[in-house]
């Protein structure tokens, strides 16, 4: 096993409404779907994004795209328009849920790319 960031098994999307980030996982494999849907619940996304998320996180899973799509409520300080946050929108958040970390089969791992 090895404990990687999501960033090494899946893509991030993400977006806002109002005061809400949409934030949309999405495996490399149907295997690493698997393992993201069991260790990448709304309490862990919750407790990720703590210092910017004060409401409750939702979690909805689309399997035949191999994502996740998580509801970040009360995290925008308002919304774009309403906060006195610098950039209170939600394109950084897909961003951040990819510096979680997990554990994943090394076997499961894709070649690192080293750039």
């Amino acid at each position: 096993m090895a404990r990687v960031p999501l960033s090494r098994i899946a893509h991030a999307r993400s977006g806002d409404k109002g005061d809400g980030s949409n934030v949309g996982l999405i495996a490399d494999t149907a295997a690493l779907y698997e393992i993201i849907r069991e260790q990448v619940t709304p309490e862990r996304v919750k407790e990720h994004f703590a210092e910017v998320c004060h409401g409750a996180v939702e979690r909805f899973e689309v399997p035949n795209l191999r994502a996740l799509n998580f509801i970040l409520h009360d995290s925008l300080g308002g919304g774009g328009t309403l906060s006195l946050k610098t950039d209170a929108q939600g394109k950084t958040h897909g961003q951040g849920i990819l510096a979680l970390e997990v554990e994943v089969p090394s076997e499961l791992l894709p070649a690192e790319v080293h750039r």
